[in-house]
């Protein structure tokens, strides 16, 4: 049944039939407003793991960092070199994912300077780390993030996050989950 609304004419008042294009234009006025904040909000909160860091600290805080197999790790010594921190855990299925791919682009552009760093969450004994570490086949440092490097890299509020160090020390990019590979190369070579 259509709905009627009245509409004045040139005689008073009449009864008119509604289509469907009135009601959706009606709609319209409504819910395109409404789409559009909703659509801002998901670029604001779902895509800034894409763009580029643009914080205050640019500049990459230097850290000291004992690795899984022993030996000591600063940013500091790493200088003039693209560097990916990138933030994980054993418990993490997108980290899972993205471990192996990190090891690939590692080896990959390794003659180009890029050094990968994994700095892992857990709560478990670094040893248990290691052992997950080498199942995976992990060619890159890894050490546990103490919480001063948290602070200094963070928030780190979902993991897997990665963040671009450029030969600079400047952190030109911070992702947060999961990057297939031909993305993670496109970024790698923003810093190369």
């Amino acid at each position: 049944m259509p709905l009627v609304h009245p509409r004045p004419g040139l005689l008073g008042h009449r009864a008119v039939s509604l289509d469907h294009r009135e009601r959706e234009a009606g709609l319209g006025r409504f819910f395109a407003p409404l789409a559009l904040f909703l659509a801002l909000a998901g670029m604001a909160i779902g895509w800034q793991s894409l763009t580029p860091a643009l914080t205050p600290r640019n500049k990459a805080r230097d850290f000291t960092v004992r690795t899984l197999d022993g030996q000591t790790l600063r940013l500091s010594d790493l200088a003039g070199r693209p560097v990916i921190l990138d933030f994980w855990a054993t418990w993490c299925v997108p980290c899972r994912a993205s471990m192996p791919l990190l090891s690939t682009m590692q080896g990959r552009f390794a003659s180009r300077g890029l050094m990968v760093v994994g700095m892992s969450v857990d709560d478990d004994a670094p040893v248990k780390v290691r052992d997950f570490a080498e199942r995976l086949h992990v060619r890159f440092p890894l050490a546990m993030a103490s919480e001063g490097i948290l602070d200094d890299y963070g928030p780190i509020r979902s993991i897997p996050t990665t963040i671009f160090i450029d030969r600079r020390g400047r952190i030109v990019r911070r992702l947060t989950g999961y990057v297939d590979a031909e993305t993670l190369e496109g970024f790698i070579r923003e810093i190369l």
